[in-house]
């Protein structure tokens, strides 16, 4: 059987209490307009005018009401004023606060449980497609990462060249951004940094296998690369536009 959550149980708990307060009202004002009625018919003037019984009837209720109300509102002022004197903070319990001891037996326990937390961490475990615990590439998982790098290089790409094509799911880097082969030196093989983030990408798109670290490694090189020469374009497009305007003004 599925419990019920802390907020439905504080929803329970108020209208339960609501719906006590509301027959309990019930039956005091009940209660009251019957005496009050029975302090009228036996009246010898059967009237309100000098019904003492009456004023002492509806005096007392009121008093009762008032002393209720009262109560209950000093009940929660105290409950108030206790909660407020609970520390929101942690604060550690030192050797004073608890015989000694329990304060030994605490930091015994703390210490235990530091020392498991420690030796429970994953040392020299390798999981394919993601970074070595305790290295810098830890917790990064290769081919989510080569993905992202995609929207990146297209959004830098975009400031230098405004035309840039729009950016289709499945399209080859090569061709999506093949205006910036001018702008990319190659190696000795003909081939640029664009043709190794091809070749990253269609890896982690296409094979079954999860990419390694070297594989990885290479990939995001080639993405620094071409960040680097677009950051570069994009400085010498600045440059070039304060030379213009300042001759403009000139």
């Amino acid at each position: 059987m599925r419990k019920l959550s802390l907020r439905a149980r504080a929803w329970i708990s108020d209208i339960c209490y609501a719906l006590l307060v509301l027959v309990t009202g019930c039956f005091f004002a009940i209660s009251c307009a019957a005496l009050l009625s029975q302090a009228v018919r036996t009246s010898p003037v059967r009237s309100w005018t000098n019904n003492w019984d009456a004023v002492i009837i509806a005096a007392t209720y009121l008093l009762v009401c008032i002393i209720s109300i009262a109560f209950c509102v000093k009940r929660r002022v105290a409950v108030r004023r206790r909660l407020q004197r609970i520390a929101k903070t942690h604060h550690s319990i030192v050797r004073r606060e608890v015989p000694q001891p329990v304060h030994e037996y605490i930091s015994q326990e703390f210490a235990r449980s530091c020392l498991v937390s420690y030796e429970s961490q994953p040392r020299n475990t390798i999981h394919s497609g993601w970074g070595r615990p305790g290295t810098r590439l830890s917790g990064i998982r290769f081919r989510r990462a080569l993905l992202d790098t995609i929207a990146e290089i297209d959004a830098r790409a975009r400031l230098v060249i405004p035309s840039h094509p729009n950016l289709k799911p499945h399209a080859r880097m090569l061709h999506h951004f093949r205006f910036l082969l001018p702008l990319l030196p190659k190696d000795e093989e003909g081939l640029s940094e664009l043709h190794y983030y091809d070749s990253a990408i269609q890896l982690v798109r296409t094979v079954d296998r999860e990419p390694t670290e070297e594989e990885y490694q290479r990939g995001m090189d080639a993405v620094a690369s071409i960040l680097q020469m677009l950051r570069e374009c994009r400085l010498e497009m600045l440059e070039d536009s304060r030379v213009q305007m300042n001759n403009v003004m000139s």
